[in-house]
């Protein structure tokens, strides 16, 4: 969510940058402002009702104490009357400032200067690719036939099981994923992140805290009798570890990890590129989460870039890496960088990663603040921190390419990074 106070000051400047994502914001802003206006005006006469009938009932004291009881009675009187306008200021208040909270977490976060204009997903601006794309023999199969024919994945029995989109992994398919779990959090806690374990079912003001709520409960799987709703990345609950609190300087940056399955709707979703593993309801991802300083954000933007780029390589994949334009910045986001791998066999880029740089937006829902160092032995007032994400990495489409890209006569050939997890070299 926006501060209220950088609306205030910069509305112009904001309206103009939320231009980027095709959004014309003059009527939010607008309202924003006029609601605060009003909440002021309100309070202010709120306070001064509360003062004067603090006055008028010190007044009453002292005339009982004087034995002036008719003049005491009369005032209190007087007082009754005040304390229905300071209830109806009140309630006046509260729908003010719902509507005001309304207003906020409509408007999404601004694009940082370098994100490109842009619609759609074709306007993001490629920032880095391979030299070279793989090329394969001419009967190479898609990862859905290699699957079936090594037996490492049964799509059928989770259409059994669940439905559509939860696919069981058998033998090395299993043992290939549970290989990829540890390497990725191996090389997480290298880089001196935290592993956790969290919830996967969280609940209203976790969803809301970090951005998924209310723009994407269309997207989730929700529990209504308890209304949790299952998570559809661990970012969710890692960063609401610290909701609410204020973090000392020094103890920034907080570095988490955690492995999770997600669970994405993902309505809508049909046709050929959702065959196999490229778009599924339940998958498994490594997770890594930042808080970090305000001067400090963008520098750790780009060590989680290199962080992911280096499991890339180390698994000996072709990549390419997107700066996403406005139009395909996520709602909370102020900059992303996307990563995709280049899937041989069906000769075309699938995303394996997003890393993004929120600014303030979740922290401000999330009232997560840092208290600066002392100056001089004088306590400095707290400050929103920045919070940033990013997938390291997501599974499903990983092993697409994996299995596509390093498929042979023999087998498919097991990266050498990986085998020291898998225990063997080639599925055959």
């Amino acid at each position: 969510m926006l501060e209220l106070s950088a609306i205030q000051e910069q509305a112009e400047e904001i309206i103009e940058r939320l231009k980027k994502r095709n959004i014309d914001a003059t009527e939010s802003i607008n309202a924003i402002l006029l609601h605060d206006n009003q909440r002021k005006e309100t309070q202010t006469k709120h306070d001064e009702l509360l003062a004067q009938i603090n006055s008028t009932s010190k007044q009453i004291g002292e005339l009982y104490k004087s034995g002036k009881a008719d003049e005491a009675n009369s005032l209190k009187q007087n007082v009754a009357a005040l304390k229905e306008q300071s209830s109806a200021l009140a309630d006046q208040l509260s729908d003010i400032e719902e509507k005001l909270q309304h207003e906020l977490v409509q408007v999404p976060n601004i694009p940082h200067q370098s994100v490109p204009k842009g619609s759609a997903d074709t306007d993001n601006e490629v920032v880095f690719s391979v030299d070279e794309l793989p090329q394969l023999a001419e009967n190479a199969l898609p990862h859905w036939e290699l699957a079936a024919k090594y037996n490492l994945i049964d799509f059928e029995a989770g259409v059994k099981i669940t439905g559509a989109g939860f696919p069981v992994y058998k033998g090395k398919g299993a043992q290939l994923q549970r290989a990829l779990i540890n390497f990725f959090l191996a090389e997480a806690n290298k880089a001196g992140y935290t592993e956790m374990q969290p919830p996967i079912l969280v609940n209203e003001a976790s969803g809301f805290g970090t951005g998924q709520l209310p723009d994407k409960e269309g997207q989730m799987y929700h529990v209504q009798n308890e209304n949790f709703y299952l998570i559809p990345t661990a970012e969710v609950p890692l960063t609401n570890l610290y909701r609410d609190d204020i973090i000392e300087e020094d103890e920034l940056p907080i570095r988490l990890t955690g492995y999770t399955p997600c669970f994405r709707r993902e309505a809508g979703s049909y046709g050929k590129d959702v065959r196999g593993l490229n778009r599924l309801h339940q998958f498994d991802k490594v997770e890594l989460v930042q808080f970090t300083l305000p001067s400090h954000s963008y520098e750790t933007l780009e060590e989680m870039k290199s962080h992911v780029e280096g499991l890339l390589k180390q698994l000996e994949l072709p990549y390419r890496t997107l700066r996403l334009c406005g139009g395909d910045l996520g709602f909370t986001s102020a900059l992303t960088f996307d990563f995709e791998t280049y899937s041989a066999a069906q000769k075309r880029w699938l995303e394996v990663s997003s890393v993004s740089n929120f600014e303030t937006y979740q922290s401000n829902r999330m009232k997560i603040r840092f208290r600066p160092n002392a100056i001089d032995g004088e306590k400095q007032k707290t400050q929103l921190l920045h919070t940033l994400n990013g997938s390291a990495l997501a599974l499903p489409r990983i092993v697409a390419t994996l299995l596509e890209n390093n498929q042979t006569e023999e087998g498919i050939k097991i990266p050498k990074v990986l085998q020291a997890y898998t225990g063997f070299e080639i599925i055959n």
